[in-house]
C-alpha cells in the first residue's frame, strides 16, 4: 500500500474528532492571523510568498523512505527561521489547503488534522527549538543552518505525534497505539533528517546572501549598544 506520511487521509479518523480538530485549527489560524499583521512589512509580505511558494513546490517531491512509504518536506522549522512563527504557520497551513483541494493530498474531513499537526504543532515545535537553540549556537549562517537541522528532525517527529493523540480520540481502526507511535516516530526521524538538511542548505545560503530577509537573525541578534557622548 503506497502511503504518503502525515498526510490524514479521509476516514483514518472519525468525524467527530475530525469536526474538534477542524475547529480548532480555525482558531488557531484566526489568532496567527491576528498576531501575523504585527509583523508583516513590505520585507516580511513578500518573503513569506516566497517561503508558501517554495514549501509547495518541495512538497510535491517525495522521497522514499520505506517500501510503500514516502515521505516530503513539512516546512514548519524553514517557515518560521524565515519568516517567524505566527506567518509560517499561515504559509504552511496555505499549501496544505491548495494540495487538499486541488490535488487530493490529504482528505478534506481530515484537513483540520493535517494543518494541527504540520501547520501548528509542527511550526510550534520548531518554534520553541530554534528560539532555544539559538541561545547556545552562533548565529551565523552555519549556526543558522545547524539549528534547521536539529529542529526540522525533532519538530517533524513531534508533528508526527499528533497524528498519535487524534488517533487515540477517534481512530477508526483497532491497530495498538504503542506501535503506531514507535512507527510513526522512527519513519519520521528519517524524514526529519530529509527536510533538515533541505532546510539547512535554503536557511544558510538566505542567511549568507541576505542576512536582512531571515526572521530569525533578525529577532534574536542582541542589538549592538553605542555610548554617545563619553567623551568630552
Amino acid at each position: 500500500m503506497d502511503t504518503t506520511a502525515m498526510h490524514i487521509a479521509n476516514g483514518i479518523v472519525n468525524g467527530p474528532v475530525s469536526a474538534i480538530f477542524a475547529v480548532f485549527a480555525v482558531v488557531a489560524l484566526a489568532f496567527c492571523v491576528r498576531q501575523a499583521r504585527a509583523d508583516l512589512d513590505d520585507r516580511l509580505a513578500p518573503m513569506a510568498g516566497l517561503v508558501a511558494a517554495f514549501i509547495f513546490a518541495v512538497q510535491m517531491l517525495n522521497f522514499q523512505v520505506l517500501p510503500g512509504v514516502s515521505g516530503h518536506l513539512l516546512g514548519g522549522t524553514l517557515a518560521v527561521i524565515l519568516v517567524g512563527p505566527w506567518v509560517g504557520a499561515l504559509c504552511v497551513s496555505t499549501v496544505l489547503i491548495v494540495q487538499c483541494l486541488l490535488f487530493a493530498d490529504g482528505g478534506l474531513t481530515a484537513l483540520g488534522l493535517n494543518i494541527t499537526n504540520m501547520a501548528l504543532l509542527g511550526t510550534a515545535a520548531g518554534y520553541v527549538l530554534v528560539v532555544a537553540l539559538l541561545r547556545l549556537l552562533p548565529k551565523t549562517p552555519a549556526g543558522l543552518g545547524t539549528t534547521a537541522l536539529i529542529a526540522s528532525i525533532i519538530s517533524v517527529v513531534v508533528a508526527s505525534q499528533g497524528f498519535v493523540l487524534e488517533y487515540a480520540l477517534g481512530g477508526t481502526t483497532e491497530l495498538s497505539l504503542p506501535w503506531i507511535s514507535g512507527t510513526m516516530a522512527g519513519v519520521h526521524v528519517l524524514i526529519g533528517i530529509g527536510e533538515g538538511v533541505i532546510a539547512a542548505t535554503t536557511v544558510a545560503t538566505v542567511a549568507r546572501v541576505r542576512p536582512d530577509l531571515v526572521y530569525a537573525l533578525r529577532r534574536f541578534r542582541k542589538p549592538v549598544n553605542v555610548e554617545v557622548g563619553a567623551a568630552a
